[in-house]
């Protein structure tokens, strides 16, 4: 269906809605036996709120009529539900059917079947990669952030058709997805063929590196990175860890309020970060004193984005850490994730946030204090080690650096 039906559509859901508000007014009104008294007032608004979209009425009645199409009400309405997002032309917000919310909602969880996988669409309507998710089917074939999906078995998609694209490339554990990939840093175009797997998130893992040098991966944050964040550098400090790298690398962010809660572990009192929204409910957000004695290097890329760009920014602006690798992704703003009625739901943008020291790098990103590219070599390598990762490498030096000052 055309965008321009949709919208004009989207305006009629709210004729909808506004009727049937009015009906509830006048029922609230004097009955005299099977007849209501209203006031003039009342009639005089819900003659000219029919009046002014009645041309949307006209316009839904044709197409029912004359579209080429079979075309159902339910999905009239489900299009004017997601039109009223669209006409935001924000990629970031959007109305999700019942099986769109299922799938987000369990993707969320960190449990899933499909490829393991963030995706997002961009400014130029096309499917991005944000980022794989680590030791996943899409991370072992080699996909990276900022990649472009442009067809899904053949067929060609973008972000007009997101939606079904993603539904596409979910599907079975144990059977294969063709994905064609541009990857835009080296003007490539090639078809990737994916087995799909039971996806299970392991979202933080830790080792020691060495003596007194420990590392924590985070992957992303769900519902309960905090609280694992904070069983794993207890652990480390344990075996004795004065130093640890936070690898931040490829996640994709996630929950905003999982993220504070780990901010608050490694900073001392502190502003965290802020947000402002078009109605004024901004919000600041604070560490306390309390917080792990320890010395800090982070590593991020272009896969980096969200909740991941909030915890370095803060981490950065108060001089807590060194940023090592390269500019994170840019997605400087907050969506509000809320059910909606039939299991459906949605995603809105309320809010934009800023670093501690007042910046938005929406669509920027956060440059790190030490620049470090990981070789092109590494994806080459069957089972790369630690030895093999040059910005790994180029962390451990830093923070023996930073030990020894």
């Amino acid at each position: 269906m055309k965008k321009i039906n949709v919208l004009l559509l989207s305006v009629f859901l709210i004729l909808i809605s506004i009727s049937a508000t009015f009906f509830v007014t006048t029922n609230l009104q004097v009955e005299t036996g099977d007849k209501v008294v209203v006031s003039k007032e009342v009639i005089t608004t819900y003659e000219s709120t029919i009046e002014k979209y009645r041309e949307i009425e006209d316009l839904k009645n044709y197409i029912m009529k004359n579209y080429y199409l079979d075309v159902t009400e339910e999905e009239l309405i489900e299009g004017m539900k997601k039109g009223v997002f669209d006409v935001l032309e924000d990629p970031y917000s959007v109305f999700m059917n019942a099986q769109e919310f299922e799938d987000y909602m369990q993707s969320s969880s960190g449990e899933y079947p499909g490829i393991g996988i963030y995706l997002a669409p961009n400014d130029d309507n096309e499917i991005e990669i944000v980022a794989p998710i680590e030791d996943t089917p899409a991370d072992r074939a080699g996909l990276i952030a900022k990649d472009l999906i442009i067809g899904v078995n053949g067929e060609v998609v973008n972000a007009s058709v997101m939606d079904d694209a993603i539904s596409k490339i979910k599907g079975e554990p144990g059977t294969p997805v063709t994905l064609t990939i541009f990857r835009p840093s080296k003007k490539e175009r090639f078809d990737v063929e994916i087995v799909r797997e039971w996806i299970d998130v392991k979202v933080v893992k830790s080792r020691m590196l060495e003596d007194k040098l420990g590392y924590l991966r985070l992957s992303m944050f769900d519902e309960k990175t905090a609280s694992e964040f904070k069983m794993h550098m207890d652990d480390l400090i344990k075996q004795g860890a004065e130093g640890v790298v936070i690898d931040l690398r490829q996640n994709p962010g996630g929950y905003l309020d999982q993220c504070i809660e780990i901010a608050d572990l490694l900073l001392g009192k502190e502003l965290i970060v802020y947000t402002e929204s078009r109605s004024g409910d901004d919000e600041k957000f604070y560490s306390d004193a309390s917080m792990y004695d320890v010395e800090l290097v982070v590593l991020i890329d272009g896969g980096s984005a969200s909740a991941s760009e909030i915890l370095t920014g803060a981490l950065k602006d108060h001089g807590r850490a060194t940023i090592i690798g390269t500019t994170t992704f840019g997605k400087g703003v907050v969506q509000i994730v809320r059910p909606y009625n039939e299991s459906t739901g949605f995603k809105l943008t309320t809010s934009q946030y800023f670093t501690p020291s007042g910046e938005n790098i929406h669509g920027v990103g956060i440059n790190p204090d030490i620049e470090e590219v990981l070789s092109e070599t590494y994806y080459e390598i069957e089972e790369p080690t630690d030895l093999d990762d040059n910005q790994l490498q180029k962390a451990i030096e830093t923070l023996k650096s930073n030990m020894n000052d």
